[in-house]
């Protein structure tokens, strides 16, 4: 979009690109993410060896397994997924808009207490503080810090996407409605359900904030994402403009209304159930509308997802979202919900958005990022390779594992066997996937080890403007 070169459009000077992003800020917020993946990854390590009896920390309270659980989800939403799209949207913004962020010492700022926010949280959690609503365990005194955060983000970023010249881009209309989404879906579901409503309501409203954390915080600052380094990878726009925008408003219409379908055999009123299970089934057509573009975009040039390693985590992720929408419509019914409810399908499901999609895609946009501010090529582009095939080949075997371990845990259920006939059958898929599980921590740790003789490799220092023309080509340029 911009370069920092002294290039114009319309006759008018473009910006350079060290007077609009700050590069620094950007590599600070990747080690972040990294940092707090390992810990949630290594929180879900002890979670696998406790189902399997061999828990390294019995008698510990603090670091007992329901206090890890929380701690591993946690780290992964406000650790890993937000930091990487705050490092992304540093980069990703002030080129979209010509124009930086609102102010780079409230950049800073925001940097340092969205970690302490995050560490507090962790702490907070492991000292028995959490609050009783699934995915806002965050402790009642952090909530107001974290609100005051994601009002400032909304503000810094904002303002370069309100004040941008022209018609806005459709990567900047997702973050614009993630930064405003964002903030209302958090204050929802960690105060109405804590001091507001109580009983089915708040179950509700906790299934509502459960799925629009997903829906209305991460999706929309993914395919915000996406639909900016595309076509920059690809060197073509995307397939279809239209598509785009029906993905977006079918996002913003149908996403609000299934977090119910997290509740199903419920006392919560039917006819909500019914609604979010409709919505959720809608939805499914329009994430559709989405892969499709993408694909689109794609045609006649397949051959660069083998030859570019960040197209192929992008693509990769994609073939991940299909497969996870397919299987969304069908167990969301009141029908497969009957056999699959509270089984380790549902933990399969999730592992495959979270991990297999969205983590996938930072995980390319890392990869194609990193050798850019650094300006020099990775330490070991073979170790990049492994990172790849170990993280989307591990994925596959866990979610693959867990889902059909699921399924033998409803049939077990259904047919009225005890408990415990459960438990045993489900030994050798736990087995798998702390097998599967360990194959992507020890990824994630090449990665991160990758990333550091990176940094060391390379001669650039932040403290001297830098010309961006002698950039590292990515992977396959």
């Amino acid at each position: 979009m911009t370069s920092a070169t002294n290039s114009s459009i319309d006759g008018q000077q473009c910006p350079r690109h060290e007077d609009l992003v700050e590069d620094r800020l950007v590599l600070w917020y990747f080690v972040a993410a990294l940092t707090f993946m390992t810990i949630s990854m290594l929180a879900g390590i002890l979670m696998g060896l406790q189902l399997l009896r061999h828990n390294p920390l019995p008698a510990i309270e603090v670091l007992s397994p329901g206090r890890w659980r929380m701690v591993h989800t946690n780290a992964i939403a406000y650790g890993f997924l937000a930091n990487a799209f705050l490092g992304i949207m540093h980069w990703v913004i002030p080129r979209l808009t010509l124009r930086p962020v609102l102010s780079n010492p409230l950049s800073y700022l925001i940097f340092f207490a969205w970690q302490a926010v995050v560490l507090a949280t962790a702490v907070g959690i492991l000292f028995g503080q959490a609050q009783g609503v699934e995915w806002g365990e965050t402790p009642v005194w952090i909530d107001p810090f974290a609100l005051l955060g994601l009002l400032l983000v909304a503000i810094n970023f904002g303002a370069p996407i309100i004040n941008a010249p022209g018609p806005l881009y459709v990567t900047l209309w997702y973050y614009l409605a993630a930064l405003v989404w964002t903030f209302l879906t958090y204050a929802m579901g960690n105060l109405l359900p804590e001091y507001f409503v109580c009983g089915s309501s708040a179950g509700a409203v906790g299934g509502l904030f459960i799925h629009d954390l997903v829906g209305l915080f991460v999706t929309p600052l993914g395919w915000g994402m996406m639909y900016y380094f595309v076509p920059i990878l690809l060197k073509r726009p995307m397939w279809s403009h239209g598509l785009s925008l029906v993905g977006f408003w079918g996002l913003a219409f149908f996403y609000p209304l299934q977090g119910i379908h997290h509740f199903l055999y419920t006392p919560i009123p039917m006819f909500l159930q019914y609604g979010a299970v409709l919505s959720t089934i809608a939805l499914e057509f329009v994430v559709l509308t989405v892969i499709v573009n993408f694909v689109g975009t794609l045609y006649g040039t397949g051959d660069l997802v083998l030859r570019n390693l960040p197209l192929r985590y992008f693509y990769t992720g994609i073939l991940f979202y299909f497969l996870t929408c397919l299987q969304c419509a069908l167990q969301v019914t009141l029908t497969f919900q009957a056999l699959i409810h509270f089984t380790d399908w549902v933990v399969g499901h999730a592992h495959m958005v979270m991990f297999g999609v969205f983590s996938l895609w930072q995980l390319g946009v890392m990869t194609y990022l990193v050798p850019r501010i650094l300006k020099t090529e990775w330490y070991n582009p073979k170790w990049c390779e492994w990172h790849y095939w170990a993280s989307s080949g591990g994925l596959l075997v866990m979610a693959s594992d867990l889902i059909l371990g699921g399924l033998f845990q409803g049939w077990s259920w259904a047919a009225l066997q005890p408990w415990d006939a459960s438990i045993h059958l489900s030994i050798p898929f736990w087995s798998v996937r702390l097998v599967a599980g360990l194959v992507m921590f020890a990824a994630q740790i090449l990665f991160v080890v990758n990333f550091y003789l990176t940094w060391r490799k390379s001669t650039r220092s932040f403290s001297v403007t830098v010309p961006a023309t002698g950039a590292a080509p990515a992977f396959g340029q």
